[in-house]
């Protein structure tokens, strides 16, 4: 009997300490922020300038897609990258927009990494959904900004089984 009790209070104890509400925040919530702003310039279909609402303007790269190359130097414009471009110019430009930083909040060349929803007046509009819904880009996670990669990957699949967009075309 001593022994099923020890073992009882250990697995209770055990599972006390790997709750996961008491592990505190994710890592990427801490190490992430929240920002607003105004899209100034679609660089291309996964580039942004955005002038921040409580800052200078950015350069954003978004998280975990890649759309196909049409301003790359030394690149030949990609198929559907044109397309891809387009989207950003029609849907994004201008728009105000909401931005969740990555855990590591900067690329190699400076540029702001960052999650992008576009603010719409019923709800908000997840950009690397809309854009991996409409095949207008890939899939691209670099750890530990991977916050939304699995659903990305699922998204992603489902556009090229259905041949929408560059899985068609490309």
């Amino acid at each position: 009997m001593k022994g099923r009790g020890s073992i009882a209070l250990l697995l209770i104890a055990a599972a006390i300490l790997l709750r996961p509400w008491d592990r505190g925040p994710a890592p990427d919530a801490e190490a992430s922020r929240h920002l607003t702003g105004r899209v100034v310039r679609a660089v291309d279909g996964d580039t942004l300038e955005v002038a921040l609402d409580d800052g200078p303007t950015e350069t954003v790269r978004l998280i975990g897609v890649d759309t196909p190359e049409t301003v790359k130097p030394d690149t030949p414009v990609q198929c559907f990258g044109p397309r891809a471009s387009d989207f950003e110019h029609e849907h994004v430009e201008g728009r105000h927009v909401r931005l969740l930083t990555g855990v590591e909040p900067h690329d190699y060349y400076g540029r702001l990494l960052a999650y992008v929803w576009i603010v719409g007046r019923r709800h908000d509009r997840f950009l690397e959904v809309e854009l991996l819904r409409r095949g207008l880009a890939r899939t691209l996670t670099f750890h530990p900004n991977d916050r939304f990669a699995l659903k990305f990957e699922g998204i992603a699949q489902k556009a090229a089984r259905s041949g929408i967009g560059l899985w068609n075309a490309c």
